[in-house]
């Protein structure tokens, strides 16, 4: 089985990322675009996440050069900021792009073969 429309285009979902397609870390990128940078909690209580499940989604991220994290204090408690990188920013609008491109197919799908 092909993947490939009649024009001879590969499927959209074949441009997905597994790294940034997975929930958590599509929701860490989202976020982290939306600011400069971002508090490890929020994160945690923006994506219903534990400490460690975050964690392990950051480092993931951190490793594929995605985000960077930073570590300090605000007073005597410690914290940790998320910040998306220039890749990190191409690859969340990459997977945007592939995103928008599946929603365009589906509803071309559906207005050409409705279903009753």
């Amino acid at each position: 089985m092909s993947f490939a429309d009649e024009a001879g285009e590969q499927h959209p979902t074949l441009a997905l990322d597994d790294t940034v397609h997975q929930r958590v870390r599509l929701g860490i990128l989202t976020i982290a675009r939306e600011a400069e940078s971002v508090e490890f909690g929020f994160l945690k209580e923006q994506l219903a996440a534990t400490d460690g499940n975050l964690s392990r989604h950051l480092k993931v991220l951190e490793d594929s050069g995605l985000v960077t994290v930073t570590k300090g204090y605000v007073g005597r408690r410690p914290r940790t900021w998320v910040s998306l990188t220039p890749q990190g920013a191409q690859a969340l609008d990459h997977e945007l792009r592939a995103l928008r491109a599946l929603v365009r197919r589906l509803d071309t799908a559906a207005s050409e073969h409705p279903r009753t």
